[in-house]
């Protein structure tokens, strides 16, 4: 098990890192003030930094040795448009309507960690990126940073990501091969009646009853057309009419959003709730018009990287810590669209299961867990020391330990 230098002082420059950066939360897209810091931060830690990539995203560059490997170490910026309720929180926001209530303010900390360890060490042999990048929470930055030359100005063999975790033991890592986060399309059905008086309705088509069709019949498609062993979810989540209260709506629009892990299940998903939407409604007299939109990939972890991730949390925490076969989740992340173009694991690290750790992502109580940024910041600099080994050990003696050969560029 590795164990960080000064390890008092080095857990109290995390804290004070993530404690400036929950204090000053920033939306996707509008992270200045954070890519400055971060910026900052790593000049003086003598990594070459690179801005403005996808907006406000950055990426940070150390090469030791001669070594041709490149691994990426990717962390997300933004906060979320919540007003944080902690009125005894030292350290609370600064910004009203704005927070940190997913902690990306610890995970930003935990690659910075990583960055310092990785420069005072040096202890091994090629090129780490550090990426910050902007507007997760939205799913638009991953593909941001690439759509402005990410991996063709900065290549990366493998990159490797991790969220924390209300629910999981603290400290508690978890991984697994394939889909662990679920893809999340967003859907809006709007259908069309004829409005009345409440006292006439026979003089009108109420959409009401319609939705109200729809909204249950929308749950057959889970539960008739998709494989019980396939994951899949349809959530109706809003409901709007233009009626009052004695009158008919002419218009209900039900928005709500979908989850799964396989484009074919997705586009499965799409064509039958149109069918379901449009036969309903014709069936009342009403019409129906359904608008789908692919917001978040699924993050299908490549099963070449999960036993990198697996032993280097094996390394900082142990194996007891460690489930390298965890349930997938029906969560998004936007880490899933990188995937899609380079080879890479995403894990999850425990925030707690009790206590304030135990608090849900989202929630205007939400705090990060202090406790987890060394071990986050040594895991993502273990991962380097595994995958870009000062003494390379002989190509048996590495398959031996289950790990792979890096796709040289």
């Amino acid at each position: 098990m590795t164990t960080a230098p000064s390890e008092a002082p080095f857990t109290q420059q995390l804290i004070r890192w993530r404690h400036h950066l929950h204090q000053t939360p920033e939306l996707g897209f509008d992270e200045h003030h954070t890519s400055n810091y971060i910026a900052s931060a790593l000049n003086a830690l003598g990594w070459t930094v690179h801005r403005g990539i996808g907006g406000t995203g950055l990426v940070a560059n150390l090469q030791v040795g001669q070594g041709t490997g490149v691994i990426g170490l990717r962390a997300e910026m933004d906060a979320l448009a919540i007003n944080e309720a902690a009125p005894g929180r030292a350290y609370a926001s600064t910004t009203v309507g704005r927070m940190h209530a997913c902690g990306h303010d610890g995970h930003m900390t935990m690659v910075l960690g990583a960055a310092q360890l990785l420069a005072e060490r040096r202890d091994f042999d090629g090129t780490v990126r550090c990426i910050f990048q902007p507007a997760e929470e939205h799913g638009r930055g991953a593909r941001a940073m690439m759509a402005d030359g990410l991996f063709e100005r900065f290549p990366v063999d493998e990159i490797y990501g991790v969220h924390n975790m209300p629910g999981l033991p603290a400290g508690h890592f978890a991984t697994r091969v394939g889909g662990i986060m679920g893809s999340e399309d967003n859907f809006v059905i709007t259908i069309t009646g004829r409005g009345t008086h409440a006292a006439r309705p026979h003089m009108g088509v109420d959409p009401i009853v319609v939705a109200a069709e729809i909204v249950l019949a929308l749950q057959t498609i889970v539960s008739r057309n998709i494989s019980p062993g396939e994951p899949a979810v349809i959530s109706c989540t809003e409901l709007f009419t233009d009626g009052i209260r004695n009158a008919i709506p002419s218009q209900v629009v039900i928005k709500g959003d979908t989850r799964s892990y396989a484009p074919h299940t997705q586009a499965l998903l799409e064509r039958r709730m149109r069918e379901v939407c449009e036969g309903i409604a014709r069936t009342h007299g009403a019409q129906a018009t359904l608008a789908y939109t692919h917001e978040f990939a699924p993050t299908v972890n490549w099963p070449q990287c999960v036993p990198t991730s697996v032993a280097a949390a094996q390394a900082v925490v142990g194996a007891d810590r460690t489930d390298a076969n965890v349930q997938p989740m029906m969560i998004s992340e936007d880490f899933g669209a990188f995937l899609q173009v380079v080879p890479g694991a995403f894990a999850f690290i425990g925030n707690g299961d009790t206590g304030p750790g135990s608090t849900p992502l989202h929630n205007a109580q939400y705090d990060f867990n202090d406790a987890l940024l060394a071990l986050g910041a040594r895991y993502f600099a273990e991962i380097v020391r595994i995958r870009l080994p000062s003494n390379p050990a002989p190509a048996s003696a590495a398959a031996g330990k289950g790990l792979h050969t890096i796709n040289q560029r």
